[in-house]
């Protein structure tokens, strides 16, 4: 219980920063929460006044009397109105803009986590933290000051207010309320849990209904719709077992208060009768008391109407910070300065790397250096690190030993923003953003002009394909670029990084997908790319490196052979069993 309190105090100190560009919004909130609180309480005490006017003699009850306390309670009814009208809108508003805030830094925090992590995260968890969860924590932004602070001064005004009345019974109908709020916290912890196991759950069915989805074609391809359902249902069964616990305790948790509802109620009517009967108060107080017991439960079951929504919020709290509290791996140094006017000079020195779920070294005291615009070819059976040899330039990941430099410059003491900007990636796995054709196109350079666009489209063997589509280079290109070919993809991918104009560049088996006539235009493509820039490229099939300055061959143990096409052909190493086996497929 104690790690759970303190865990929750911590949770509360991560949030609190988020009111700080709205505290007065806040603070006025808050005032107006005051404003309607007042409102409830004042009533008791006019009906009081009256009351005991009427009891004490008849004409001191008068007309008078009667339509001040009714003016009163009239203009405090008005202020109530406007107050709550500024909480139930500009509150919300407030709630809802530390919501976008909040998913501002989660979508900002998620851009800066490195590859290794998404090697394992499931995006579709990831939506339901930034959508779900957040929103969630809107509704708790709001109401939980509010609530707070209302049933705060309730609970205390009114014990003052009844304090003056009868002290004793005022400490026995105040005796319900400590073991009522032992045992709703007891629920409180259960229905946390249920809310924490729910979200979880909910995110993994969100990436279970997002990996089938995308892969709808390879499920209708293989007739597999009944096996996808069956994912799909038991997930979804799950999802229910875990509500049904929640609401289980739910229920629990509401029943436990109505039962204290009705036990404060009885001991304010028998207790107050009899010291009513004993003289002990007077008729206008007992009646007072009953007002003000009312009162008091009209805040506890808001309170308790609000637990669930409380925990909903701390469960978002809780699975945002989850996400916040990772450290990108890679990030920019303290003294870290731009990289400008690049060459393209690339070395590794004693460089070794593994994976942070593999305890071997995928590369181990790599030395390599490459000149200025060397095109540089990497082969080699898989495993041998070629990925990883080029994923460590650009620091998608960190070598664990060693260095590599730019133009003698290391690449830990640059900005991540500047040493990527003067990178170029075409990979074999295209990606391509839901959107036109131009939209993709300058994501390689955000103020190209239209001539540099469809030079860039011209250069990458792409203008003419793309002239002919229904609105050329405002064609819709679907999700993920499904409604263009392959090769089509992979062409706009190379007019991008025309467009940005790298002086080095990675090409990971950007042909290895294509058939035979795609391959043809593509490595023309990308021949007309990598004249003049460093180039290191990833190939399977060695048809396509023959014309590179250095080919390396990568196995476990490292550079296992160096040299041009000819030159290991002559040696007759791995290389040349390499290219007869492909050459007789």
């Amino acid at each position: 219980m104690k790690n759970e309190k303190t865990k929750g105090w911590r949770l509360l100190r991560r949030f609190l920063p988020y009111y700080k560009k709205y505290k007065w919004i806040l603070v006025f909130d808050l005032f107006c929460a005051l404003l309607t609180t007042g409102c409830e309480l004042i009533l008791p005490l006019i009906v009081r006044r009256i009351t005991e006017a009427a009891s004490a003699e008849p004409m001191a009850l008068t007309v008078s009397l009667i339509l001040r306390c009714g003016a009163v309670y009239l203009l405090m009814r008005i202020i109530d109105t406007a107050a709550n009208y500024f909480m139930a809108s500009v509150g919300h508003v407030m709630g809802t803009r530390i919501e976008t805030d909040m998913r501002r830094d989660f979508f900002c925090h998620l851009q800066k986590l490195p590859f290794s992590y998404y090697d394992n995260a499931k995006v579709g968890s990831l939506m339901s933290r930034l959508t779900s969860d957040l929103f969630d924590v809107t509704e708790f932004s709001h109401h939980c000051p509010e609530e707070f602070l209302i049933a705060g001064v309730k609970i205390v005004c009114a014990f003052v207010i009844l304090c003056t009345m009868s002290v004793p019974l005022t400490l026995i109908v105040f005796a319900v309320i400590p073991p009522m709020i032992l045992i709703l916290a007891f629920f409180n912890r259960k229905m946390r849990a249920g809310f924490r196991d729910s979200r979880r759950q909910v995110g993994e069915l969100n990436a279970s209904i997002e990996d089938s989805l995308l892969g709808i074609r390879v499920v209708k391809s293989f007739a597999n719709e009944d096996h996808e359902q069956a994912k799909f249902d038991r997930g979804n069964e799950r999802f229910l077992s875990i509500k049904k616990r929640v609401y289980h305790i739910m229920g629990g948790f509401q029943s436990t208060t109505r039962f204290f509802d009705g036990l404060m109620y009885i001991v304010v009517v028998v207790a107050g009768a009899l010291f009513m009967l004993n003289g002990k108060i007077s008729a206008p107080d007992y009646i007072a008391y009953l007002m003000f017991v009312t009162t008091l439960l009209t805040s506890i079951r808001r309170i308790v109407e609000f637990a669930e929504q409380f925990q909903r919020g701390m469960t978002g709290i809780e699975r945002f910070c989850e996400i916040m509290d990772i450290d990108p791996d890679c990030t920019d140094a303290p003294h870290a300065k731009d990289l400008s006017a690049v060459s393209g000079a690339v070395e590794f020195r004693n460089v070794s790397f593994h994976y942070e779920t593999e305890s071997h070294n995928v590369l181990t005291h790599l030395d390599l250096s490459v000149k200025v615009g060397e095109r540089i070819a990497l082969v080699g059976p898989s495993g041998g690190g070629k990925t990883t040899l080029c994923s460590l330039i650009p620091r998608f990941y960190d070598a664990s030993e060693g260095k590599i430099l730019i133009d003698g410059v290391d690449i830990r003491d640059v900005t991540l923003r500047s040493l990527r900007e003067h990178i170029g990636v075409v990979a074999q796995d295209v990606y391509l953003f839901s959107g036109t054709v131009r939209e993709n196109l300058v994501y390689g350079k955000a103020n190209a002009t239209d001539e540099e666009i469809v030079q860039a489209a011209k250069l990458a063997g792409a203008h003419e394909f793309i002239a002919a589509l229904p609105n050329g280079y405002d064609t819709y290109v679907g999700e993920r670029g499904v409604k263009l070919s392959g090769g089509q993809k992979q062409r706009i991918s190379i007019a991008r990084v025309f467009l940005k104009n790298p002086p080095i560049l990675i090409l990971d088996e950007a042909t290895s997908a294509l058939d035979n006539e795609s391959e043809r235009l593509v490595q023309q493509s990308l021949e007309r790319l990598s004249k003049g820039r460093t180039t290191f490229t990833i190939a399977h099939r060695l048809t396509t490196i023959r014309g590179a300055d250095r080919i390396l061959v990568l196995t476990e143990q490292g550079i296992a052979e160096s040299g041009t096409h000819e030159e290991l052909i002559g040696q007759g190493g791995i290389y040349a069993e390499l290219y007869a086996l492909y050459a007789t497929m």
